[in-house]
């Protein structure tokens, strides 16, 4: 092995809803490992700030407006890029939601729509670049999995579905894609750290932690919330030459919680 395997330089990489959060900081690696930076997002206000964000940081990103669960959109988006900017060598497949209700309180509707964008949107974009995929020679897929791709947990019925679902399409496109030189992998992030989590690190008014976050650094071998920033090395590694005998493998950067039992209560 040389380190240059890890490099990435002319390849094109297409993160999917990497406006900001994960999606961004591994966007962001991978265009410090020498990737050119595609990504979308589900409206222009959203890829316009995604875009600024990226000039900011140096990085110069192209940016398409696409639902992911949308197939003749997807499809379009990709020939654009194909005619724009190049073949896509690496897709990573980070757009999705979450919706924190008790199962029988969740209208079907609102599990189904968890499911679309969780599971059918990775299926749709990875059917709609594996054609030209098999034509280059090579290609990597990285599908951000969950965590609840193991476990279960109160309120999260239908994305612990769709994250397990997601788990065995990656495992699928493995088995179907890898005599193409195609490798298949999935990254399952703990609990990170963002803006949106950050009501539940600060400390009480009494000098305790919050509930949830004594929960999260109990359970946690690390003792801590990670960072964005740190799933961009496994993302690089699996986008990478590094990576052409890992396949259909999920990755788990969790800060050791599902090799963890948790601490005993004092």
């Amino acid at each position: 092995m040389k380190m240059n395997d890890f490099r990435l330089d002319g390849k094109i990489a297409l993160v999917t809803g990497a406006s900001y959060g994960i999606g961004f900081a591994i966007a962001s690696g991978l265009a410090e490992a020498g990737a050119k930076i595609v990504f979308n997002d589900i409206n222009q206000d959203l890829v316009n700030k995604g875009i600024a964000a990226y000039k900011e940081a140096g990085i110069e990103a192209h940016g398409y407006v696409c639902d992911v669960t949308n197939e003749d959109q997807v499809n379009e988006m990709v020939a654009t890029i194909e005619k724009e900017v190049g073949v896509i060598d690496i897709l990573v497949n980070n757009a999705g939601i979450i919706k924190r209700i008790p199962m029988i309180e969740m209208t079907a509707a609102q599990f189904r729509q968890v499911i679309d964008i969780d599971l059918n949107g990775p299926f749709i974009m990875a059917k709609a670049v594996i054609p030209s995929m098999i034509k280059k020679g090579h290609g990597k897929i990285i599908n951000i999995c969950s965590m609840m791709s193991e476990l279960g947990r109160e309120t999260v019925s239908a994305y612990a579905a769709a994250k397990g679902g997601l788990k065995m399409l990656t495992r699928n496109i493995c088995s179907e894609y890898g005599e193409f030189n195609i490798q298949c992998n999935g990254i399952g992030p703990g609990y990170i750290a963002t803006p949106q989590t950050a009501p539940l690190r600060e400390i009480q008014p009494d000098g305790s932690r919050h509930p949830f976050d004594q929960f999260i650094i109990a359970k946690t071998p690390a003792g801590r919330w990670l960072e964005a920033e740190e799933l961009a090395g496994p993302a690089v590694f699996l986008a990478s030459d590094a990576s052409n005998a890992v396949n259909g493998h999920i990755l788990y950067v969790d800060g050791g919680i599902l090799a963890y039992i948790g601490k005993q209560p004092k």
